[in-house]
């Protein structure tokens, strides 16, 4: 009877799961600027969207270097930081508009230009790891410079690295890895921003087969006035293999200068990063050997993506230097500054300060070390990872420049201190590499899509219950916990330190109801949810916190399980983002769903459209003129 009944449960339970998934199998949003997730990875951010994750991606906390990459890594920090701190000039370099030629030998004699290319090919020859701590200090020190060194190997050849041939490295690496030429990333155009499918710079081959002629122009790209070699984006026709129609598809090229036709405007007169060159780079007729595609024709924007997701994380440990940096002069001042008879550290203000700015310092640095670590383990999938750190952390980092402006008081306003130019060198961080509000979408977007998926999936083993019996009772198990208010999320006591237990508990139960809230809004939207941008955005600022919390929880865990010496601060720092971002994110599922806040985001799109009536402020004045 009791078996009976069982099976009568599991049967509909069956019949509604099949429902829900066929639904989300008909109206899955597909996301053609998204790429396809390689399943194998067990990407961890992808996975909380389905409601589980896997720990192993995150715990323990990953540390890809051996013992001689250590010692490498260890000889280089000295050398760089006394450079940094004593030859580079940094309010010279904002001033001048430039990086002083002397300063700039410097760099290309230390490889600097080089950091990740192998050292048969004149580079320094560092994994992920060194180059994230290397730029960590650059950072620390001077942004400018960091954008003038990342826009030429994070991004500017990284193509040529991680997608070219053997010949195209062979040709290339060397003479960039020395400096000796400058590289450019080119992608960028007037009408072309976050959405870098609609490029109008266009390549056609020439009539003997041998050479893509390529017109148009590119805007706002650094090292595009210097630059001697270019990782070019253009449209190119290629032949649809179904249908036998010429389709436009972005290819990537690598061009050169020398190639002829290419030219460039003035420097732009930015509000920051100053010394970093920024200038608009036009093509004409410029003739490229076809064996100058990277990847392939027609796989340009794959090869895009690729370049920006190997590239973002060292935006992260960047900017964990830029807050370290901040963190001290803000500390220097208060507790030398004097007021009301005491030293301004004394005041809880002041102390509530310093502590959420060391609390986002700890956030990103975490973040950043996981996710190179992961990538020199050799997952695949950490597009999601690398999205969330670099939101993060261009994110912490102006908070924590606009505390210690706010420490420092009129001090931290006047030019002297140089905290105002790294205010400005930071606001350009939210912005480029893909903006933080397209990123937002792109996390939420991509994880749905991924989600819909693995439904899709579950529909195909529950439409042959008997066949699947394992997967039909664990569902029914995972349904009927969701149903009596149970935890369902994934098991990290075996992962975390037993003094962060509870909080373990706490992420579990914050990704359990993501994964839950994940489904309603497939189910509830469909093919919507595309255009439920303000919801994407709530939603996506979940997944940056659950992150966060497991990177904290990982890194805390690890400093905890060796004793280091700071691992007791660590737990403290541990303790109180978990408890801030649980609240957060429950706060931000409920809100996804909540209907006072779908409400008030309609209003928000009425009101919108009025001030765009309008051309301006809707509201009539108080005086009424």
């Amino acid at each position: 009877m009791n078996t009976r009944r069982g099976i009568n449960t599991l049967a509909k339970f069956a019949q509604q799961v099949q429902k829900d998934a066929s639904v989300i199998t008909r109206t899955t949003p597909v996301l053609h600027n998204v790429q396809k997730r390689d399943s194998s990875s067990g990407s961890f951010a992808m996975g909380i969207f389905s409601g589980h994750a896997n720990v192993d991606q995150v715990f323990p906390y990953p540390n890809a270097l051996n013992e001689e990459q250590m010692e490498y890594l260890e000889s280089m920090i000295d050398p760089v930081e006394k450079f940094m701190k004593e030859k580079n000039d940094a309010a010279a370099n904002d001033a001048n508009e430039t990086i002083d030629p002397e300063t700039l030998e410097g760099y290309k004699e230390m490889g600097a230009f080089g950091l990740q290319v192998p050292e048969d090919m004149n580079g320094v020859g560092f994994n992920n790891t060194q180059y994230a701590r290397v730029v960590e200090i650059v950072g620390k020190y001077d942004l400018g410079v960091g954008i003038a060194l990342g826009a030429h190997q994070s991004i500017g050849f990284k193509g040529i690295l991680i997608a070219g041939n053997e010949q195209q490295k062979q040709k290339y690496l060397p003479t960039l890895a020395t400096g000796e030429r400058f590289a450019a990333f080119c992608l960028t155009e007037p009408t072309s921003g976050s959405d870098a499918a609609s490029i109008r710079t266009s390549a056609t081959l020439s009539e003997d087969g041998k050479h893509w002629i390529l017109n148009g122009g590119k805007l706002w790209i650094s090292n595009g006035g210097i630059a001697d070699v270019f990782t070019v984006f253009a449209q190119t026709p290629v032949k649809d293999e179904k249908t036998g129609e010429m389709k436009n598809k972005v290819t990537a090229f690598i061009v050169e200068r020398d190639f002829g036709g290419v030219t460039n405007g003035p420097p732009e007169k930015k509000m920051g990063i100053k010394c970093s060159n920024t200038a608009e780079v036009f093509f004409e007729n410029v003739p490229i050997p076809v064996e100058n595609v990277i990847g392939g024709v027609g796989e340009g924007f794959k090869v895009a993506m690729n370049i920006l997701n190997n590239g973002r994380f060292g935006m992260a440990a960047a900017l964990s230097g830029t807050q370290k940096s901040l963190i001290a002069q803000a500390t220097d001042f208060a507790a030398n500054r004097t007021q009301f008879g005491k030293k301004i550290v004394e005041f809880g203000g002041i102390q509530e300060k310093l502590a959420n700015m060391a609390l986002k310092h700890y956030v990103t640095e975490s973040m950043a070390y996981v996710v190179c670590g992961m990538m020199d383990k050799g997952f695949k999938d950490f597009q999601l990872e690398a999205a969330i750190s670099k939101i993060y952390a261009s994110e912490a980092a102006w908070h924590v420049a606009d505390e210690t402006i706010q420490i420092l008081g009129g001090m931290g306003y006047m030019k002297d201190t140089g905290t105002e130019r790294v205010m400005r060198d930071l606001r350009i961080f939210r912005i480029f590499e893909g903006t933080n509000d397209i990123l937002r979408l792109f996390i939420a977007l991509t994880g749905l899509q991924n989600a819909g998926k693995d439904l899709r999936d579950l529909q195909k083993k529950i439409s042959n219950p008997f066949a699947n019996m394992g997967t039909l009772v664990e569902q029914g198990i995972l349904r009927s916990k969701r149903a009596a208010g149970l935890n369902t999320g994934p098991d990290f006591s075996s992962s975390v330190h037993a003094d962060l237990r509870s909080q373990s508990d706490s992420v579990s139960k914050c990704i359990a109801q993501f994964g839950e809230t994940s489904e309603g809004l497939l189910i509830k939207y469909k093919k919507d949810i595309i255009n439920q941008q303000m919801i994407c955005s709530r939603f996506a600022d979940a997944a940056i916190d659950i992150f966060g919390m497991v990177a904290v929880l990982s890194r805390a865990s690890n400093a905890l399980t060796n004793g280091t010496a700071s691992a007791e601060h660590e737990k403290q720092l541990a303790q109180i983002f978990v408890s801030e971002a649980s609240l957060r994110t429950a706060r931000n599922l409920k809100s996804c769903r909540d209907h006072d806040n779908i409400t008030n985001d309609k209003l928000k799109s009425k009101i919108a459209n009025e001030i765009i009536s309008e051309e301006g402020v809707v509201a009539q004045h108080p005086l009424g003129f």
